[in-house]
């Protein structure tokens, strides 16, 4: 039982030493930044759009 995991964890660290996914990994944070940007971006786009629109439906009579 204890080699078996003691296999596992050795297998474990060679699949994170190996560098074969850490691009594809990389690929993936970069994108989640991105999205993570854009969604705070957007955000803050449409609270400055509803201000402006709330003023411009302030000053209609």
């Amino acid at each position: 039982m204890l080699s078996k995991i003691g296999d596992f964890v050795l297998g474990l660290v060679a699949r994170i030493r190996s560098e074969e996914g850490q691009a594809l990994a990389e690929y993936g944070l970069i994108l989640a930044l991105i999205a993570v940007v854009a969604i705070a971006a957007l955000t803050a786009l449409g609270i400055a759009l509803s201000g402006q629109l709330d003023a411009i439906t302030g000053a209609l009579p």
